[in-house]
């Protein structure tokens, strides 16, 4: 009997921030009702920024221009390997989807206190520029 090799699931978050207000945008999702940036789960014929593209279009309606790395987060609780980019915005008209029941764009302070832990470092990491940063968590919190 043969084990099989253990699989991790790739995701990115989007911390796109405007650079005239400097307001992040965020999204209430619709599944846990919880505050994060923009992001999910990358499709295998996707490079991470065409998916970053995506998840903050599909999610909100806004054109992002991803910048630059800020940091990778593993979920040890999930396995999942997610890899968040400062981004910048283009375009395209604020809206919720059947992932978002809220999209909205708030003070970085503001964003960072509703998100749990996990996903508000996110925005802060995205804020410095020593980065890219490395951290793991369980889904909430960072460990």
């Amino acid at each position: 009997m043969t084990e099989e090799t253990p699989r991790h699931s790739v995701s990115v978050t989007g911390v796109v921030i405007r650079p005239d207000d400097g307001k992040v945008l965020v999204i209430k999702r619709s599944d846990d009702g919880r505050w994060v940036p923009p992001g999910g789960v990358m499709e295998l014929e996707e490079t991470p920024e065409q998916c970053v593209v995506r998840e903050v279009r599909e999610e909100t309606g806004i054109e992002a221009k991803p910048l630059r790395l800020t940091g990778v987060y593993k979920n040890m609780k999930l396995g999942v390997v997610s890899l968040a980019f400062l981004c910048e915005p283009l375009g395209g008209e604020l809206r919720t989807s059947s992932e978002s029941i809220f999209a909205e764009w708030l003070s970085c302070e503001d964003a960072i206190a509703l998100c749990p832990e996990a996903r508000g470092i996110r925005i802060e990491d995205a804020l410095v520029k020593d980065g890219p940063r490395v951290r793991v968590h369980n889904g909430s919190i960072l460990l």
